[in-house]
């Protein structure tokens, strides 16, 4: 009987302190675990993404750049239940996961994309950035795979399906390509290209961390579920390649990947902006969490905290993949501890505590498991591991470079004709958000011609992020210009700013 057992006595030994080996697992074709094992991973996934999403909580976005190892992160009793009670919207990136888990418990493997897109665009919860954009196309009619597309979503190259891919990486242990097929039409449905690259990855990561101990192995294999020729994987791969050049000094390889890949083209908040939430840079930071981390629960959240940007999402994937890896039993009690009072908690905005998804992710692990050619057993089950696939080449944003960003700040009445030269244009507002059922009706005319009508909700989960936005134009002079079809004066409209493309960028002369 062939029976391939991947975690060794002596491995079980170092997960229990909290530290993973650093020896290379031979590959085998299939790997047989106990129950008891998949479900301890699959709890150390849910466990570590909650802990190290928690830890970084008080940092999220105030450091654009690393926040320096003499700054304290504190972890007093009960701080994951203080979250709860106080700032449950900490935990979108699990929230948004949970979403998804209960589709598959009610629908099963093969639930359509519609049921993911209604339960995603009617949720109670707050978005943001690609998330809510693409909520709002959604409730618009623009339905997955468009909702996402980055010519309908300025946001696609954001964090979001980065922050909410775990669910296909601990529903599919050790089989990347089943991670990455969970992740297709979900993914698209806010993220495009490089977006989507980041749930890929992410998902890859904890579909391979429930069958080698190897934190080298499981980045650089998974890393080929993703396009060599992408900006995504020429920034991954320049973090493994600066951990080998620099591998004591995480500051350095920051201040590399800033230089390289800081450079936001897509988020109208983040181009020419410190809040950098595209996928590419903050997945570098998950990425040198878990390199610099060296299976260290502790170190590789305290890592991906303190590279800032999204940082309270960054360690929360990286201590997700490392729990699977080490295990719910692995993970030291020091940082367990504050779990345990919650764990029957629903998260907010859900009817799902961490007990109850830790079963919900175990029984669709098994539905997987048996799908993709393994067996589930009485009390073992055998996994057929899979090669990564390399997924399809997409890129947003092609020919297109911001060039500038006017502070417009007017009254959307006041705006008159705004000129400009270049292939696209994204224009920012504000408008005063409340429970109302009012929404603006703002016509947009593009060169003399109606180019569309916006709906502008009031009530903050229906927004636009923004007031109107062209890609692709012929590069050139245009004017845009606004007419407001049922202007109220509760709710006027600010036009922010103006952000310009061109097809390349354009340095300022200064003589």
């Amino acid at each position: 009987m062939k029976r391939t057992v991947l975690i060794s006595l002596a491995a079980m030994a170092l997960l229990a302190v909290g530290c993973v080996t650093k020896k290379t697992v031979p590959a085998p074709t299939e790997v047989t675990i106990t129950k008891e094992q998949l479900m301890d991973k699959i709890k150390g996934g849910w466990a570590g993404q909650a802990i190290g999403c928690t830890y970084g909580g008080p940092t999220e976005f105030r450091y654009s750049t690393f926040m320096n190892r003499n700054i304290p992160i504190i972890w007093p009793d009960h701080r994951i239940e203080w979250y709860y009670d106080h700032a449950p919207g900490l935990y979108d990136d699990i929230y948004m996961d949970l979403t998804f888990v209960d589709v598959f418990e009610k629908e099963g493997l093969d639930a359509p994309i519609e049921s993911f897109a209604k339960a995603f665009s009617t949720a109670a919860y707050p978005l943001w950035h690609a998330n809510q954009a693409a909520r709002y196309n959604i409730q618009q009619g623009i339905m997955p795979p468009e909702s996402g597309f980055w010519k309908n979503n300025p946001h696609s190259d954001d964090i979001d399906f980065q922050i909410e891919a775990d669910y296909a990486g601990l529903m599919a242990p050790g089989m990347p390509n089943a991670a990455v097929h969970f992740s297709d039409e979900i993914g698209h449905m806010m993220n495009y290209g490089d977006g989507w690259y980041g749930g890929v990855y992410v998902a890859a990561m904890y579909a391979l961390a429930f069958v080698s101990n190897d934190i080298d192995y499981v980045v650089t294999e998974a890393l080929k579920t993703i396009p060599e020729q992408s900006k995504y994987y020429k920034c991954m791969a320049d973090v493994i390649r600066w951990h080998k050049q620099y591998p004591n000094d995480w500051e350095i390889t920051w201040a590399l990947v800033e230089r390289e890949w800081g450079f936001d083209i897509g988020c109208s908040e983040g181009v020419y902006g410190t809040t950098n939430i595209d996928a590419v840079i903050n997945s570098a930071y998950i990425l040198m969490g878990l390199l610099y981390g060296e299976g260290d629960f502790y170190k590789t959240i305290d890592v991906s905290t303190r590279c800032g940007k999204d940082s309270d999402c960054n360690p929360a994937s990286a201590g997700g993949i490392l729990g699977v890896m080490l295990g719910y039993s692995g993970i030291p009690e020091y940082w367990k501890k504050n779990l345990y009072e919650v764990e029957d908690r629903n998260f907010a905005y859900t009817d799902i505590s961490l007990n109850k998804v830790y079963q919900m992710s175990y029984n669709q692990a098994l539905k997987v498991i048996e799908r993709y050619d393994g067996k589930v057993g009485e009390d073992d089950v055998t996994i057929r591991l899979q090669t990564p696939e390399t997924v399809r080449l997409e890129e947003g944003f092609k020919g297109h470079w911001p060039i500038s960003k006017q502070d417009l700040r007017k009254h959307i009445d006041d705006c008159g004709e705004l000129e400009f030269t270049g292939n696209g244009v994204v224009f920012t507002y504000l408008m005063p958000m409340d429970h109302s059922n009012y929404a603006a009706r703002v016509e947009i005319y593009l060169d003399g011609e109606l180019d569309r009508t916006m709906v502008l909700p009031a009530q903050n989960n229906r927004r636009s992020l923004d007031l109107y936005y062209k890609y692709d134009l012929p590069l050139g002079n245009h004017k845009v210009s606004f007419k407001v079809l049922n202007p109220d004066r509760v709710h006027p409209i600010e036009v922010r700013s103006m952000i310009v493309y061109s097809d390349k960028p354009e340095p300022v002369p200064h003589q």
